[in-house]
Order: structure tokens, then C-alpha cells, then sequence
């Protein structure tokens, strides 16, 4: 519609010009002053084909944020391990006492880093304290303003860690805990599955703007790789836990009980395979990797 009624206001300008009759052109420009507006926001509405972009929009157009407005970032990625029915999670390292999958926040090189604080003015999260294992973290907070152009350069750039090589946060929470033994897990195979990123929301828990995304990977097991996980299944410890589907939904939370503390982190819901639908299509979905621990 807003494309039709700024044709005709320019249709406007232009027959009356042609007639010399400066009324009917005025007419016509007061019709394209009103609609160019709903014009290019159509064009946008159209363009902006991914949920957090959406949400940005809308709060940018309600001015509830605005381009100088912080936004704090987290990007990471997750394993999927399941086996038997069930997913294999391992205990927060930060003290919430919940567990969650093997992952972590992707970390970006010196190089990196220095190009996003004097391109971006990016600062480092101070939500969460920065220490020798959380140093060089893409948890970060930066301007609304250049939030879209820093996702391109998240995706292009060379100077981070990427989805060819996840082996850093396995090596750290697994092998060097003890959990699994080296002599099995000197090579690891997995699938990308594909990208999660969350609307853009306030956060209650660090009362700012986030944007979160999360790139999830199916993690292949050898039979030797395997049986090891299910020794681990006949075994309780206070290190790891495997959940149900159920579980994972629940948080933890065993309804019609008295036991209803959160033991599993929210985040954990995303490496659910029913939850794949709402992956999006990135470079190298479904690519099959393998790397050396």
C-alpha cells in the first residue's frame, strides 16, 4: 500500500509540474512526505528476516532503546551429547551449582580485540568479574548503534575461535577434570547444527539490554568414545549429570515434589534435538568437523 500511495504522490509532483499548477505538486509532495516514512519501514520490516533484529526494531521504534543505548553480548557455543535417551551435562564452573552443557563463550584473539575497542569502543562485561579463565571472552557491551555490523564482523573475522576447532572448552571441562580419559578423546568429530540467538531483552539477572547466541554442535561418538559415556551412566557424581528431555524442560524442577530447585541453567534448552527449528541457517551448518584435542 505504501508503495502505491508514494507512487502516485510522485505521479503527482511530476503531472503538475508538467501543468505548471504548483498546488497539485505540493499535494503530491505532502502525499510522499507521509508515505516515504512507511515506505522504507516496510523495507526494513521486510529485510529484517531474523527474530532479534525484529526485536530490536521494535525497540527501537517504541524508544525504548536508542543508539547509544549498551547492549551487553554473549557468544558461545554448546555441545550436544546424548546417549541412551539422555543428555550429558557437567556442573557451571561459576558456583550457581547447576549444570549445563560442554561449551563456553568463544574467545577472540589480541588482534581481534583490539580491532573491536577502537572500532566498536566495545568495553569488556563487567556483569560477570573477568578473570584468567574468562580473559579474552566475546562477552562484551557496546552500542545499539553498532550491534548489526559487529555480528558481520563476528562472522567473517579469522582472529577468533571458530566452529572448525571447539576443542579448547572439552579439553578444560572433561579430560583435565578427569571425567573422561585422554586415551580416548585424542580426536573428537561433531556436526554444526546450526545458530540460536535470543531476541534482544532486558536481562533482569544484569539489568541491561543482551543479545545472546549460541552455535550448537552434535558431538559424533567412536564405540570406544561411546561405551566410555556409559560407564559414566552407571556412575553418580556431583560433576556431571545426565537429563531427560523432560528434565531439561523442567529445569531440574521435580514437580509434585518438594525438590524444586533449579539444577539445570535455562541455556541448556537449546541443545534439545526438537529445539533444532529454531537454529538458524548459518556458513557451514551441517558440515561435519573433526579436531585434534
Amino acid at each position: 500500500m505504501w508503495l502505491f500511495l508514494t507512487a502516485l504522490g510522485i505521479w503527482l509532483i511530476v503531472y503538475f509540474e508538467i501543468k505548471a499548477l504548483p498546488i497539485g505538486s505540493s499535494f503530491g509532495g505532502l502525499i510522499v512526505g507521509f508515505t516515504a516514512t512507511h515506505l522504507w519501514e516496510s523495507i526494513v520490516d521486510f529485510t529484517d528476516n531474523t527474530n532479534w533484529k525484529t526485536s530490536q526494531r521494535r525497540l527501537q521504534r517504541a524508544h525504548i532503546i536508542a543508539k547509544n543505548t549498551m547492549i551487553r553480548i554473549s557468544f558461545a557455543y554448546l555441545f550436544r551429547i546424548k546417549v541412551d535417551g539422555k543428555y550429558f551435562l557437567v556442573k557451571n564452573s561459576r558456583g550457581t551449582g547447576k549444570y549445563q552443557p560442554v561449551g563456553g563463550v568463544y574467545k577472540l584473539r589480541d588482534k581481534e580485540k583490539q580491532y573491536v575497542h577502537q572500532r566498536f569502543f566495545a568495553e569488556d562485561d563487567n556483569k560477570i568479574p573477568v578473570d584468567q579463565s574468562s580473559k579474552g571472552d566475546y562477552r562484551l557491551s557496546f552500542k545499539n548503534e553498532f550491534l548489526r555490523k559487529f555480528i558481520r564482523r563476528f562472522n567473517k573475522t579469522q582472529d577468533r575461535e571458530n566452529i572448525l576447532d571447539l576443542s579448547r572448552e572439552f579439553k578444560e571441562e572433561l579430560l583435565e577434570t578427569g571425567i573422561l580419559n585422554e586415551r580416548n578423546f585424542k580426536q573428537i568429530e561433531y556436526t554444526y547444527e546450526g545458530r540460536h540467538v535470543t531476541d534482544m531483552k532486558y536481562s533482569d539477572h544484569f539489568q541491561c539490554y543482551e543479545l545472546l547466541l549460541a552455535d550448537i554442535v552434535n558431538l559424533k561418538l567412536t564405540p570406544e568414545q561411546e561405551k566410555e559415556f556409559r560407564e559414566l551412566l552407571k556412575t553418580s557424581s556431583d560433576m556431571y549429570y545426565f537429563a531427560t528431555d523432560e528434565e531439561i524442560r523442567a529445569l531440574g524442577v521435580k514437580s509434585g515434589s518438594d525438590d524444586l530447585a533449579e539444577k539445570i541453567g535455562d541455556h541448556t534448552k537449546k541443545i534439545l534435538f526438537n529445539e533444532m527449528e529454531e537454529l538458524l541457517n548459518v556458513k557451514q551448518k551441517g558440515k561435519n568437523i573433526t579436531c585434534s584435542i
